[in-house]
């Protein structure tokens, strides 16, 4: 951090005051600090995180065989090259997260431990208000110019439990993943993983290799990509000497390219796709592998997301005879195990559900904005990550269907664009707003259902931001087209409002 930022970082007996206060300390939140260090220095920031280390989503997830569900060489961050495997462990992940901290001497600026419990906006002084509490009951004051909202989407301590009856009457041990304690011993025993996305198809080939046999339950059948762990073109690259930020920009893009294949062929020829999807399954369950009942989806591919199998472990278990699998619904759980709605009694020592989180949005913290609380459900977002109404506020949300950190980069570099545009303006505050073109526009659901829907989006759809049906009104989750539009946003147009004032020439024109 500069000296000038050093400087302008104030703190008092109760309140820190920094320029930049960016909430959580997971892949968004470490990658955002990175970019705002680097592209804006003379600007102060803290980073509050509620646990007790970084990491987010990779700390908290300590069930068997963690791993990443995308490549690293698009999850990792543009500026710090991947060097492993593409699909890498949790461990793996929070080593390369911690190098970076390190790197950007960035240990300073973190305030672990810190649960916020309020942030409200003044539009007296211009200022967030950020309370935060401790473990040890002491409160903190936080002030800052701009928020930086990068906690992810989901609650981190109560996952999503379906309400199924009989739980109570099972005397084996019942857990959700998200809650698993990594000292169990399921060595020789007989597992239950209800679920069949991503968590499952990690879970369950991990577990394979010690216990006595693993059933994946699962109500409907997921689509799932199963291909070696390895790049060709980087193993190459490297073995050609190439240098690694060569390498990492050269791989990115040809994996990006791929993506941007894959998923338009997903729209126009979806039979095509799931026939390959079969073939590569073949591959590791052998060429007689059946995939009825339970490895056709009644979704088009790509509807909601993919689960990877690297190395195709999943289903060289099942093809092992280590893996059972059963597609059909709970009927109940007994003393023994579940009973299924079609009869079938299926007995285990251990269950584990596998069967997704709750969306959390804002991370369930009590905003305000001049005192009145914010309800987020009746906001419109700009290009899903600002809101009407909440000044001086962004908010990572990341791609589905493509690497979650290509947004988080992409995301940084507005936002230091707009801060640098506050400061050549002498603004204070900034909005979006609806323009006078967009008055009679369709206000609709976060997301169309046809386009992506997965259980956890469409349980807590109604709890989300609204969408416009203009592209500057939404969240299209189509990285190969935001990454030409974004580098190219103007942020002199009338959807912004510097210190409550438009400054397109246009619109002052018109008035």
């Amino acid at each position: 951090m500069s000296a000038t930022a050093v400087a302008e970082q104030v703190t008092t007996a109760t309140t820190t005051h920094v320029d930049v206060l960016i909430v959580g300390a997971g892949i968004s939140g470490i990658g955002s600090a990175y970019h705002l260090a680097e592209q804006c220095p003379g600007k102060s920031y803290a980073v509050l995180e509620a646990k007790d280390t970084f990491g987010g989503t990779w700390d908290t997830h300590k069930y068997p065989g963690v791993r990443s569900d995308s490549d690293l060489y698009t999850f990792g961050y543009r500026f710090k090259p991947w060097v492993g495997a593409p699909i890498a462990s949790a461990e793996e992940i929070l080593k390369y997260m911690g190098e970076v901290i390190n790197e950007a001497g960035m240990d300073q600026h973190i305030r672990y431990g810190h649960r916020i419990t309020a942030c409200a906006w003044s539009s007296a002084n211009n200022l967030w208000t950020v309370e935060a509490a401790t473990k040890d009951g002491a409160a903190h004051t936080f002030t800052a110019n701009f928020l930086w909202m990068c906690q992810g989407y989901y609650d981190h301590e109560t996952p999503y439990l379906p309400d199924w009856e009989g739980v109570s009457d099972y005397q084996g041990q019942f857990v959700h993943a998200m809650k698993w304690d990594p000292t169990t011993d399921y060595t020789g025993k007989k597992v239950i993983v209800i679920g069949s996305g991503a968590t499952a198809a990690t879970v369950i080939p991990a577990m394979a290799a010690k216990a006595a046999k693993v059933t994946m339950l699962q109500r409907s059948p997921t689509y799932f990509l199963a291909a070696p762990n390895v790049n060709e073109l980087a193993d190459k690259l490297r073995a050609g000497g190439i240098d690694e930020p060569t390498l990492h920009r050269v791989v990115r893009t040809q994996i990006m390219h791929d993506q941007d294949q894959m998923c338009q062929r997903c729209i126009t020829e979806p039979d095509a796709v799931a026939d390959e999807l079969k073939e590569l399954i073949r591959g590791y369950g052998g060429a007689d592998f059946e995939f009825e009942p339970h490895f056709t989806p009644r979704y088009r591919v790509w509807q909601q997301r993919m689960a990877m199998v690297p190395d195709g472990d999943l289903f060289a278990a099942i093809a092992a005879g280590k893996v059972d699998t059963v597609t059909d619904t709970i009927a109940r759980f007994t003393a023994k195990g579940i009973l299924t709605s079609s009869g079938q009694e299926l007995e285990a020592d251990i269950i584990i559900a596998a069967t997704g989180f709750r969306l959390s949005v804002m991370g369930d913290i009590p905003f305000s904005v001049d005192g009145a609380p914010v309800d987020w459900a009746k906001a419109v977002t700009y290009r899903g990550m600002m809101f009407t109404g909440v000044p001086n506020m962004c908010w990572v949300m990341g791609y589905f269907r493509a690497s979650w950190t290509l947004r988080v980069d992409m995301q940084a570099d507005f936002v230091c664009a707009m801060l640098a545009a506050m400061d050549r303006k002498g603004a204070t505050r900034i909005d979006v707003a609806l323009r006078a073109e967009d008055h009679n526009m369709a206000i609709l659901p976060w997301i169309e259902e046809d386009n992506f829907n997965p259980g956890y989006l469409m349980r807590g759809i109604e709890q989300m931001p609204r969408r416009g049906d203009k592209p500057e009104w939404r969240h299209n989750q189509d990285y190969w087209t935001e990454r030409r539009e974004f580098p190219g946003i103007d942020l002199d147009g009338s959807e912004f409002l510097y210190d409550g004032v438009r400054t397109d020439r246009r619109v002052t024109e018109a008035a």
